[in-house]
């Protein structure tokens, strides 16, 4: 009796399945970059064309770009310039990416990070004779803590309502912008100035590692990415948050309480932008009027998405845009076109990164099963759902 046939030894290797979450994971990134390129080209033309009264330079959208990047990576002065605006995107684009890990859409980052800002600035002016090593720790932890109370709002609005966190978050950032400027034009206020602005942070400015900018700022949000990814795959808290995230309904059977889930992670996120709130007051403007003028609350959006909320990816994709907020300058100088472009480059990959997946989810067939979790947690917010806690 012969023996019976060896049983076949079980495949290895990466599935079918997981090979398309790969593919589409680099895919749609340089698909949304291609196409933002190809449609910044077009009103580089168009701007052209209304600045020349009629004649077009075909070689008008590579001299732009070369200038962008010029400006941007081929100089070391540029490259500290890039790394001083891509610091605030990496904590705003952790905390944007870490809601999205937990089903939460948190568009509420930048009233969060003038959270941070006024946070910052009062105790910075308040300590600004003492000796740095004092006056700027506690300056930048009460930043964060301002932050993290801000974005425990909606956390708790959320747990014990059921209000959505993509409106309460949306209704923050106009209060928070109302605050930023009634403290700066009542206490914080230099008495006698032309405008509404506070005193320099003095000795409590974030120290200056390297160059002429590059203050330390940018070493924290580095530290940052990698105790995001520790709490996320590393910790029981992490697979709590990621559980939840995925399924609220199996979080909650096996013990969770998404509840406090979505009250923590709200308050890290608010920690993170508040983060970021903080570095630049207290790394680049060292003192603010009544607006703060920045839009890292809304691109790090932008650069959660391309990074799909990953923490270690968030790195490369707050450098792509931090590089073109850099280079806009050497750009509207070398090329005559207009710094508002990068505007439009970032928007484009913000509506690829989102409308594509949207697209094939709606198709449905294949291209649904590797829908981005984000994209769904958007329109899932939009929809008008919620999830549960």
């Amino acid at each position: 009796m012969s023996a019976a046939a060896p049983a076949p030894a079980p495949r290895r290797g990466i599935s079918r399945e997981r090979l398309v979450q790969v593919r589409t994971a680099i895919i749609l990134p340089v698909a949304a970059m291609l196409l933002a390129v190809i449609v910044g080209s077009f009103f580089i033309y168009a701007a052209d064309l209304i600045a020349n009264k009629g004649a077009l330079n075909f070689g008008k959208p590579l001299l732009a770009y070369g200038a962008l990047v010029k400006g941007s990576l081929l100089s070391a002065d540029a490259i500290i310039a890039t790394l001083v605006q891509a610091a605030p995107l990496v904590f705003g684009g952790l905390a944007v990416a870490l809601g999205f890990k937990a089903g939460l859409f948190n568009i509420g980052v930048q009233g969060q990070l003038l959270m941070g800002v006024l946070g910052s600035v009062a105790v910075g002016v308040a300590l600004a004779d003492q000796p740095t090593i004092i006056a700027a720790p506690i300056a930048f932890i009460v930043g964060t803590l301002a932050g993290a109370a801000y974005g425990f709002i909606p956390g708790f609005l959320k747990a014990v309502s059921g209000a959505h966190e993509v409106v309460t978050t949306i209704m923050l950032n106009y209060i928070a912008l109302n605050i930023l400027a009634a403290f700066v034009a009542g206490p914080l206020r230099v008495p006698k100035a032309p405008a509404p602005v506070t005193f320099d942070v003095g000795h409590a400015a974030l120290p200056v590692i390297f160059g002429r900018t590059g203050h330390i700022g940018i070493l924290i949000a580095a530290i940052a990415v990698v105790v995001v990814w520790w709490l996320l795959y590393r910790t029981t808290l992490g697979f709590e948050i990621r559980t939840a995230g995925a399924n609220p309904d199996a979080a909650r059977y096996a013990g969770m309480r998404p509840r406090r889930l979505v009250m923590l992670t709200m308050a890290f996120s608010g920690a993170l932008a508040g983060m970021a709130g903080a570095g630049e007051l207290l790394g680049v403007t060292h003192q603010t009027q009544t607006s703060f003028a920045t839009s890292v609350g809304f691109d790090a959006i932008a650069v959660a998405l391309l990074a799909r909320s990953n923490p270690l990816a968030i790195i490369p994709a707050a450098i792509l845009f931090g590089a073109m907020r850099a280079g806009a300058g050497q750009m509207q100088i070398e090329a005559k076109t207009p710094r508002e472009l990068v505007d439009v480059l970032q928007s484009v990959i913000l509506l690829v990164l989102v409308v594509l997946p949207v697209v094939a989810r709606a198709l449905g067939g294949r291209g649904a099963r590797v829908v981005p979790t984000e994209a769904q947690t958007i329109t899932k917010s939009y929809a008008g759902e919620s999830v549960s806690s």
